[in-house]
């Protein structure tokens, strides 16, 4: 499997990026802007996708139920030279499912996901699951 995107420079405030009938804009002013994803978090998004991609995979094959996932990360980063050491995660599951069935499910995530895989080749990518307590809302509330 192939994956195309192409990344045109509209300005000095930003960047279009392109696949299939999706366009994001990028943050790829110097001086930054908040109405965009810059590269490093376009980097954790795909890592998140990646994982929530995975768990919509996998829910089926293992019977598991769940209401909903979130998943929260963080990266560090070296300035010289630049670079990402390493990222943390955090599946957020919603779900009545027991302790095993969790760990089960974060197991599956981990083993066969394409965009953590090859991350977790190039540096540390290390994280944890845990259910979603019921007077817990979601980050994004």
């Amino acid at each position: 499997m192939d994956y195309r995107v192409t990344a045109q420079r509209i300005d000095a405030h930003g960047s279009l990026a392109r696949s299939k009938d999706a366009t994001l804009a990028l943050d790829t002013d110097v001086a930054g802007r908040r109405d965009a994803f810059n590269p490093a978090e376009l980097f954790l998004a795909a890592i998140a996708a990646c994982m929530i991609k995975g768990i919509d995979r996998v829910t089926p094959i293992l019977n598991f139920n769940l209401r909903g996932v979130e998943v929260v990360l963080t990266a560090v980063r070296q300035d010289s030279p630049p670079r990402i050491l390493r990222v943390d995660y955090e599946l957020i599951v919603d779900t009545d499912e027991d302790d095993a069935r969790l760990d089960l499910l974060h197991r599956n995530v981990r083993k066969h996901g394409t965009i953590s895989n090859t991350v977790a080749a190039a540096l540390v990518l290390e994280g944890v699951v845990r259910r979603r307590t019921p007077d817990a809302a979601p980050a994004n509330a």
